[in-house]
C-alpha cells in the first residue's frame, strides 16, 4: 500500500547542507557548459547537422548547451516509433507504469539540486522559484502515480441481472507533449507523466527556451524505465516542425501549455481531420491568463502589498498566474500605491545564480523586447511609479514597473505581458471592483482580500476564475491541494493536479456480457 500522498516540502537554504549543495550544483552545472544534445527517437541518440543554443540570460553569452534541430522528417520517425511502441507500453499492468512514475519521483529528490540549478541557469529563477519548479514535478509524478492506480480500480457501475457490465478506462495512444518554458521542469514533467503513466506513448516537444531542463526529465524517465518506444525526445523551433506534430494523423491527442495565439494555432490545426486519420484529436490545452488581485476597502493592507508584491515580480512575472492587475478600493488605493511602491524599489536584481537576488532576467532578448514595448504603452496608459525601462547588465534584465491609475480597458489592463509589469486600478466600490476583474477574455487566477465576510461569500461565487484565493497570493498552486486551469481563453478547462486530469488522457470503454 502506498502511503497517503503528501505535497513536497520546499527547501530551506538558510541551511548550511542545502546551500552547500545547491552551490555544488550550480559549479557542477557550469562546468558542462557546451555540451550538444541529440534527438531520440526508439531510443537512438540522433545528432543532426543544424543545432541551436540554450543560453544564460543573465549573460547570453555563455552557452548552456547545443540541442539537435528536429525537422518534419524526424516528427515522422517519432510519431512512427511511438505508434509502434503503444502496443506493448499500454499493455503494462497499471500499477507498473505507476511504479516507473514513482522510481522517477526518487530519481528526481536525489537529483533536485542539480535539476533546480539547470532552470537557474536556463530560465533565471531564483533559487526558491527554481527549488518550488522542482518540488512539483515531484509532486506531479507522485500524485499522478496514486491517480492511475484509483483510475484503474473497478469503477462503479449500476447493476443489471442477467448482464455483467465493466466500465475501464483505456489509454488514447500517441500523444504530442508540448510545455513551456516558464515552468519547464513541473509542468512538462506533469504532462508527460500524465501521458505515460495512463498508457499513452508520447513524443516530448519542449520550449526552445528550455531545451537542457527538458532533457535532465527525459533522462529522469529513461532511468525510471520507461522504454524507448514509449518515450521519444524532440527539440527544436517550433514552425514546420511543431505543425507536422500537431497536424500528424496518427498523433491522438496534444498536452499544451503557452501563449493563447500559439494555443489557439494548435487548437486549429489539431481540428482538421488529415487523410487516414480515424479521431477527432483530444485537446489538453492551458493558455494564460490577466489575473488580478482586489484589495477591498477594509483589507489587511501590509498582506495585500506583500500578496502582490510576491505575485507580481516572482520569477519576473512569467508565470501564467502571476498578478499583473491589482484592483485597489479607492479608500485604500494611495497608501497601497505608497507602500507597494517603496518595497519594489529594495527589490534585489541581477543573476540568480547568486542566492540574494529576487528579481532575475526575463528569458529571452524576444521577451526583453515585447516587455519593454509594452512599459512605454504603460507609461502612456497611466502613471508611472517604479521602473519603466531596462535595468543594467549584460543579461535581460528589466526594472520591475508598477503603473498607477490605469483604465480597465487599457492595453496594460488587458493583454498579457508576462513580465514584471504591474497595473494598478482604481475602483470604487465591490460592484466595480468584481467588473474589472471579469472584464478581460481571460478567466485564469484571482485574489480577493477583505475582512468583511458577507463580501467574501459574494466575492467566492462572482469571481469567475479556476484559480481564486482569498486572502492569499494568486500564485502558488500545489498539486492536489490546488488543482489549476482556468475559464474562457486560459485554455480548455483541465485541471493540473486534480482527480480528474487523467481522465482527459484516457477513454471509458464499457463491456457487457450476457450471464446465467
Amino acid at each position: 500500500m502506498l502511503p497517503e500522498y503528501t505535497s513536497t516540502a520546499m527547501l530551506d537554504y538558510a541551511h548550511p547542507a542545502n546551500e552547500s549543495g545547491m552551490r555544488a550544483a550550480l559549479q557542477g552545472l557550469r562546468a558542462r557548459f557546451g555540451k550538444t544534445y541529440p534527438l531520440v527517437i526508439d531510443g537512438r541518440r540522433i545528432n543532426t547537422p543544424d543545432t541551436f543554443q540554450s543560453s544564460n540570460p543573465a549573460n547570453p553569452s555563455e552557452c548552456l548547451g547545443n540541442f539537435a534541430k528536429a525537422t518534419a522528417e524526424h516528427v515522422k520517425l517519432a510519431v512512427e516509433a511511438a505508434d509502434r511502441g503503444f502496443p506493448s507500453w499500454s499493455s503494462i499492468p497499471p500499477d507498473e507504469r505507476a511504479n516507473v512514475l514513482l522510481r522517477a519521483a526518487g530519481i528526481l529528490r536525489r537529483r533536485r539540486h542539480e535539476m533546480s540549478a539547470v532552470m537557474v541557469f536556463e530560465v533565471g529563477k531564483s533559487w526558491p522559484e527554481a527549488d518550488g519548479d522542482t518540488a512539483e514535478a515531484i509532486d506531479f509524478l507522485e500524485f499522478y502515480a496514486r491517480e492511475m492506480l484509483r483510475y484503474s480500480d473497478r469503477q462503479p457501475i449500476t447493476p443489471l441481472p442477467g448482464e455483467h457490465n465493466v466500465y475501464e478506462y483505456v489509454p488514447l495512444g500517441v500523444g504530442a507533449v508540448i510545455p513551456p518554458w516558464n515552468f519547464p521542469c513541473a509542468i512538462a514533467m506533469g504532462m508527460t507523466a500524465a501521458a505515460l503513466v495512463t498508457g499513452n506513448t508520447a513524443i516530448l516537444k519542449p520550449s526552445s527556451d528550455a531545451p537542457l531542463t527538458a532533457w535532465t526529465i527525459f533522462e529522469i524517465f529513461e532511468e525510471a524505465g520507461v522504454p524507448p518506444g514509449a518515450l521519444q525526445f524532440l527539440t527544436g523551433p517550433g514552425g514546420a516542425m511543431g505543425d507536422a506534430l500537431v497536424e500528424h494523423p496518427r498523433v491522438r491527442f496534444v498536452a499544451f501549455t503557452g501563449s493563447m495565439p500559439v494555443g489557439i494555432g494548435i487548437y486549429e490545426k489539431a481540428a482538421r481531420v488529415q487523410p487516414g486519420q480515424i479521431w477527432l484529436k483530444r485537446m489538453i490545452l492551458e493558455m494564460g491568463g490577466k489575473d488580478f488581485t482586489i484589495v477591498d476597502e477594509g483589507a489587511d493592507l501590509e498582506a495585500a502589498v506583500n500578496g502582490v508584491y510576491a505575485a507580481a515580480f516572482g520569477f519576473q512575472g512569467q508565470k501564467c498566474s502571476a498578478c499583473s492587475r491589482a484592483i485597489v478600493h479607492r479608500s485604500l488605493v494611495g497608501e497601497f500605491q505608497e507602500r507597494l511602491a517603496a518595497k519594489v524599489k529594495t527589490m534585489t536584481i541581477g543573476p540568480t545564480e547568486t542566492r540574494e537576488n529576487y528579481l532575475g532576467p526575463v528569458v529571452s532578448a524576444r521577451a526583453e523586447k515585447t516587455i519593454l514595448e509594452y512599459m512605454e504603452v504603460g507609461k502612456k496608459e497611466g502613471k508611472l511609479l517604479n521602473g519603466g525601462g531596462k535595468h543594467s547588465g549584460p543579461g535581460h534584465f528589466l526594472q520591475p514597473t508598477v503603473i498607477a491609475d490605469v483604465k480597465p480597458d487599457a492595453r496594460i489592463a488587458q493583454e498579457e505581458i508576462f513580465g514584471p509589469v504591474l497595473a494598478i486600478l482604481p475602483a470604487s466600490s465591490f460592484e466595480e471592483e468584481v467588473a474589472i476583474a471579469n472584464g478581460t477574455i481571460y478567466g485564469l487566477t484571482g485574489a480577493y482580500y477583505s475582512r468583511d465576510r458577507a463580501k467574501i461569500v459574494e466575492a467566492k461565487r462572482r469571481l469567475f476564475v479556476g484559480n481564486l484565493y482569498i486572502n492569499r497570493k494568486c500564485t502558488g498552486a500545489l498539486v492536489g491541494i490546488h488543482p489549476f486551469g482556468g475559464f474562457n481563453m486560459s485554455g480548455t478547462d483541465s485541471k493540473a493536479g486534480g482527480r480528474d486530469y487523467l481522465g482527459l488522457f484516457l477513454q471509458g470503454k464499457v463491456t457487457t456480457e450476457l450471464v446465467g
